[in-house]
């Protein structure tokens, strides 16, 4: 299969920039990249989107997000995850992780660590090739561990035994071990965490439990819908003693565990009641080129407005330098005077 078309005046082999770390004006430095490439999917989940159909959806050229990429990486961004909407809905996707995985970190010469976040709907027949491209890790996004409460958060019928498959053909590919994301709404799907302990232990996977965050397309978000980080762990302690575990890195944002057998890896994400802002290493690109510096962020910054305009790859390295510089302290969820991000979390990428 032919390489990703770059345009003539960005060649595929050229060097990168000249290393310059990204740092924040609060002595953070910034290593993690995510960049959606897509703000349309397959799947219209109750804590994302309305579900409402006819909605205008933003791409860009995949050449251009690998240009974008490119630059960022040569400016210290060591880990790229591709998010959507649904990133494996949109053609090329095996061609950019190919031309990715060519890209070295400037500090170590080492490999990007390259990921992707999946609801797992198409993955089964793409699982070999996105290993076979370069990819290094998957996550998929599942709400439920049955098929009746999976299709009504979901609202899509007759997908949850394509996401078994799609998890067991990624493990079946080398992508292991598989991460599965599971956003814990009151009244939805909380009565889910113990069945998630079990197919962990069961399939070996590391499950991962977030707590609800304002992002969604509707207004469904309130604190009480939150399963705060204490309930969950209160939770897993009841279904056997938990061991915690250290963490990968000091910008992780999941505190993990396992139990006191070592069988089984449970991580929680509690953004809302214990956030982690103060190690957050992550900056994230919009699938219409705009970087976002938080989550919860009120603002867009145009990277790719300058791309359009002509803007040499120095120019676009400078833009996201002087972007970085601005991002957040913190977010303010729970706070008087909160207000939602000016985008959904379909919108941002997860």
């Amino acid at each position: 299969m032919p390489s990703l078309s770059i345009s003539p005046s960005v060649p595929a082999k050229a060097p990168l920039l000249a290393f310059s770390p990204l740092t924040d004006s609060h002595g953070r430095e910034i290593t993690d990249l995510r960049i959606s490439i897509t703000d349309r999917c397959n799947y219209r989940c109750v804590y994302c989107r309305t579900g409402n159909e006819g909605a205008q959806y933003s791409e860009l050229p995949m050449a251009d997000y690998l240009r974008l990429a490119r630059i960022f990486v040569g400016l210290g961004i060591e880990k790229v995850r591709l998010t959507g909407g649904e990133p494996l809905l949109r053609k090329g996707l095996i061609e950019l992780i190919r031309e990715l995985a060519k890209l070295r970190t400037p500090l170590s010469g080492n490999p990007l660590d390259l990921a992707v976040t999946t609801n797992g709907h198409l993955l089964e027949d793409q699982a070999a090739r996105l290993k076979a491209a370069g990819l290094s890790r998957i996550t998929v996004s599942m709400d439920a561990v049955d098929a009746e409460t999976f299709a009504r958060i979901t609202r899509v019928p007759d997908s949850f035994e394509k996401v078994q498959r799609g998890i067991k053909a990624a493990q079946k590919a080398g992508l292991g071990p598989v991460k599965v994301n599971c956003v814990v709404l009151r009244g939805f799907n909380d009565d889910q965490i113990v069945p998630f302990v079990r197919f962990s232990r069961e399939h070996g996977v590391i499950v991962r439990f977030i707590e609800f965050m304002p992002l969604e397309e509707d207004r469904l978000w309130t604190p009480g819908t939150v399963v705060p980080f204490s309930e969950v762990v209160a939770r897993l302690e009841q279904f056997r003693p938990l061991v915690k575990l250290p963490a990968n890195s000091s910008g992780e944002t999941a505190v993990r565990y396992t139990f006191d057998d070592g069988l089984g890896e449970i991580g929680v994400i509690a953004p809302v009641s214990r956030a982690f802002c103060g190690q957050c290493s992550r900056i994230r690109l919009t699938s219409d080129g705009k970087i976002r510096t938080c989550l919860f962020s009120q603002f867009d910054h145009d990277l790719y407005g300058v791309m359009q305009r002509g803007g040499a790859d120095a120019e676009l390295a400078a833009f996201i330098e002087k972007t970085v510089s601005q991002k957040e302290a913190r977010h303010h969820i729970g706070e008087p005077g909160f207000l939602k991000p000016s985008r959904s979390m379909v919108h941002i990428g997860g």
